[in-house]
């Protein structure tokens, strides 16, 4: 068995029109016994940026807390907030660092540009290798499935309503076919002046 699978996690990020937003599970588990529906895996690292962490439970919780020293540290010492692009640099220099004995965590990064306010997603692997695309990122024991789900639903210059549905969706039916990630899901839309947050209540079974 993977060390992903250890407690399951499913973490998905998708463009639209001027916003972005990123999605995930709130099962924590230990393999298939279920201790939790509230464990957190997004976590806000800035006005207009959100870092989601699948994977090791452990590790999210550590990896969140270094990231959030490390960006600390940046925005003291530059005097300006961090960017969606650099914070993905910081990322993976972090996550490089530790080839040789990594953190079990895939990171998703999704957020919008501070001046030009444009979407940008991004995801890596253990190692901190991105991949930043222009329409939808997915990690975590459900990718497969939500590779399809959101093939099939994603579409460009998608509302922020649009948006929320979507992806709602996508995440909603994918993990619906997979025993070790559900149970609830939480949304966050980000858009230029705002940031909305939506809690999906889903089958517990």
């Amino acid at each position: 068995m993977s060390v992903f699978s250890y407690n399951g996690s499913a973490v998905v990020a998708m463009v639209g029109k001027g916003c972005v937003a990123i999605a995930s599970d709130r099962r924590f588990g230990i393999q298939t016994q279920t201790l939790g529906c509230d464990f957190q895996k997004i976590f806000e690292m800035g006005p207009h940026l959100y870092l989601g962490l699948p994977g090791l439970a452990t590790d999210t919780i550590t990896v969140s807390q270094k990231l959030r020293f490390r960006q600390n540290l940046y925005e003291l010492k530059e005097g300006r907030m961090m960017s969606p692009e650099i914070f993905a640099s910081m990322v993976s220099n972090m996550l490089y660092e530790r080839r040789f004995g990594p953190y079990f965590v895939e990171p998703v990064i999704a957020g919008l540009e501070p001046k030009t306010f444009k979407p940008y997603i991004c995801a890596m692997d253990l190692i901190g290798c991105a991949n930043c695309t222009e329409d939808f990122v997915v990690q975590g024991t459900c990718a497969n499935q939500l590779y399809g789900m959101c093939e099939l639903l994603w579409r460009p210059d998608m509302s922020p309503d649009e948006l929320f549905e979507t992806i709602s969706q996508a995440l909603v039916n994918a993990f619906d076919r997979d025993a070790l990630s559900g149970w609830g899901a939480i949304v966050h839309i980000i858009e230029k002046d705002k940031v909305t947050t939506k809690t999906l209540k889903t089958r517990m079974d």
